[in-house]
């Protein structure tokens, strides 16, 4: 199965660390492009722009920390930094340059995965808060208005938004026809309530199908992926 969650690039050299940090990140719902170096990268990137880059600083050739240089000059793609050194001048140096978080290698793969999404978070909140002028979501029977958070609908008459509504909306725009966990539309959603985990989202999923569905009872633009979480159908699936 090819996942669609949030794409990430694994930038290492050492292809057994690669693979085994690649299928970890596949066995939790993220989408994986391996890359053994900077130029590898580069190319990539070229055709598709990655959600988050895990990046191994100390690389044979062109270093980490200039590949981070580089990332930060040329957008806002978060990265994740891994070093197995033990100077904290490398690991400074790459905050410093604009990196968003850092792991000592080997690291425990959970904890890594719990970085990727707290990085992805904090990267959809800060989207979420300085949004493009005037950009326009098309969901269902509405329009998601990102830059003032305001749910429409043809004649400009606005829907009410919950926060979290509005931060799911926003992730489900910014990743169009990828099926998205529960677990990260939770930490999306700041959702982690009293409410079951699965329940938590899913509750709030129903109120956002009624709200955009021309029948809320058969959704055509948020589709249930079984197993696996919901995606965002721009032309209705």
């Amino acid at each position: 199965m090819t996942n669609t969650g949030p794409h990430i690039a694994v930038v290492d050299d050492e292809p057994a660390t690669r693979e085994m940090v690649g299928d970890y990140l596949r066995l939790h719902g993220f989408a994986v492009t391996l890359c053994d170096g900077a130029t590898s990268l580069r190319h990539f990137m070229a055709r598709q722009q990655p959600d988050l880059v895990v990046l191994d600083l100390n690389m044979p050739g062109e270093d980490g920390l200039s590949v981070v240089r580089q990332l930060k000059a040329a957008g806002d793609v978060p990265v994740i930094m891994l070093t197995a050194t033990a100077s904290a001048i490398d690991r400074i140096v790459g905050l410093e340059l604009g990196a968003d978080d850092y792991l000592a290698k080997p690291c425990e793969l959970r904890e890594l995965v719990a970085r990727v999404r707290s990085v992805l978070r904090r990267s959809t909140r800060a989207g979420a808060s300085q949004p493009a002028a005037g950009r326009s979501v098309r969901f269902g029977t509405k329009w998601l208005d990102v830059d003032t958070h305001r749910l429409r609908d043809e004649a400009g008459q606005s829907q009410p938004l919950t926060k979290s509504e509005f931060l799911l909306l926003k992730a489900f725009a910014d990743h169009p026809r990828r099926v998205l966990s529960r677990e990260f539309l939770l930490d999306v959603a700041d959702a982690r309530d009293a409410e079951a985990f699965d329940r938590a989202i899913d509750v709030r999923i129903t109120r956002i199908r009624r709200k955009i569905e021309p029948d809320p009872a058969n959704p055509r633009f948020i589709r249930t992926v079984r197993g696996l979480g919901y995606a965002f159908e721009p032309d209705g699936g």
